[in-house]
């Protein structure tokens, strides 16, 4: 495909999406309690808000939570520096109603935005599907499911067959009422195979009420990210808590969600290319964590925005995708924000959010010299109905598509230095044909 027929198609389809002579208008809806324009973000100046001074009445009302996500695709670079066309979402709360098709276009982060939430919240996620711009003879619908969570209603669980799915320059809006605290991801659900081997996946998790009340009725048991004494001191008094779990057992000082993946190469340039897709052959070239391989695993802050590869990989020729070698990919806009690097003081409890998202194999995850506690796994504290505490100590997690598991790593008495997060199948240690990569990520004890 050559830099003129995308940007044909780019014109294309955006004039379809944004109400040109070719189609009926879109229409960009958002629903978020205390915004009046549509934009997801709080502008109302009525009701009683959190988290701003007395009086000064801007901010989200008490316990909401909204969020505009889009839906489409983009590019994304693998470590070898080879180009892979993904489906994905994107973050465009904040942007006004009538920019967000034309701003999400290209704009699908690999992995999609993290959600993070408070037990008690009432989160509204708005979903607009922008179109597949890459692929223009493409109309799919898509959907958020949020995997494990007890919806109160089947129309927001994402599940084609149960729920509503949204069609190109359409927008829904999920509600939520989070009254379970956890680790869970969340997906598109149609087509699913498909749509999330092309990377419409991301972390999502809650954080519970323990947070802000402490337990025991004891004010030094509240959590120091919500403004407990201390904050992970001398006291014992954590910066947070996975789990309601009333005894302290759960709390933690540095967390990190780690969401492990895996792309096939074939598969990706089989849908960029308007091939048939091979779904019985789908094979783990490029294992990932948090949509990146060794070392970009432990590159701080953005990727930069792809390039048609300028070298040649694994076979592939340069401008493999456009024609033009060195052409820059996604309009110049980084796709990849989330890295997987871990520094801890010596002494904190790291919890580490697990999540396998892979939709073709287990992976067995180990920190070699450290040892893991699993203390939740699919959003749920492992806690017996006698109450008595189920926390496994274990030198690897085993965990296969769509589970999650809490896992949490005292590094008191820990010599400092750096130690590894990594896949013991080590052949998951590669990126496609270059070795020393892939499902691998450091600790580092301060």
């Amino acid at each position: 495909m050559n830099k003129l027929t995308r940007n044909v198609f780019t014109m294309a389809i955006s004039l379809a999406l944004l109400g040109g002579p070719i189609a009926a208008n879109a229409a960009v809806n958002v629903q978020c309690p205390g915004d009046n324009d549509g934009d997801a973000a709080w502008n109302t100046t009525t009701g009683k808000f959190k988290d701003d001074p007395p009086g000064s009445r801007k901010g989200p009302p008490i316990n909401t939570k909204c969020m505009h996500l889009i839906a489409g695709d983009s590019f994304v670079v693998m470590p070898d520096g080879n180009p892979l066309y993904t489906f994905g979402f994107g973050d465009q709360t904040g942007t006004p109603p009538d920019q967000v098709i034309g701003d999400g276009i290209l704009d699908a982060e690999w992995p999609g935005p993290t959600v993070e939430l408070e037990e008690g919240d009432e989160f509204y996620l708005s979903l607009t599907n922008v179109g597949t711009v890459i692929r223009p003879d493409l109309f799919d619908p898509h959907t958020v499911h949020f995997h494990g969570f007890p919806n109160a209603a089947s129309v927001f669980d994402g599940v084609p067959e149960v729920s509503v799915s949204i069609n190109m320059g359409a927008t829904l809006t999920y509600y939520y009422n989070i009254v379970e605290p956890g680790t869970y991801i969340y997906h598109c659900h149609v087509e699913a195979t498909e749509h999330m081997e092309m990377g419409m996946l991301a972390n999502l998790y809650v954080h519970p009420g323990q947070d802000v009340t402490g337990y025991d009725g004891d004010p030094n048991t509240i959590a120091g990210r919500k403004g407990g004494p201390g904050g992970g001191s001398a006291i014992g008094q954590p910066e947070g808590y996975t789990y309601n779990d009333n005894d302290g057992t759960t709390g933690w000082d540095v967390e990190k969600a780690i969401q492990v993946s895996s792309f096939d190469a074939s598969f990706h340039d089989a849908s960029v290319f308007v091939q048939p897709l091979p779904f019985a052959a789908l094979e783990a070239t490029y294992p990932q964590m948090n949509g990146r391989g060794y070392p970009d695993t432990v590159a701080s802050g953005d990727l930069p925005a792809p390039t048609d590869n300028t070298v040649a990989v694994a076979g592939h020729d340069p401008g493999k995708i456009t024609g033009i070698p060195g052409e820059l990919l996604n309009n110049g806009t980084p796709t990849q924000m989330i890295d997987s690097a871990i520094s801890v003081n010596a002494g904190d409890k790291l919890l580490l959010r697990l999540s396998n998202v892979s939709v073709d194999r287990f992976y067995t995850m180990t920190a070699q010299g450290l040892t893991m506690q699993i203390v939740g796994t699919g959003a749920r504290q492992m806690r017996g109905v006698d109450g008595k505490n189920l926390y496994r100590e274990v030198a690897s997690v085993n965990y296969g598509g769509g589970e999650t598991h809490d896992v949490l790593i005292d590094t008191t008495s820990v010599a400092p230095g750096t130690y590894f997060l990594y896949s013991t199948e080590l052949h998951q240690l590669s990126n496609l044909t270059e070795l020393d990569g892939g499902m691998i990520t450091e600790i580092v004890v301060n």
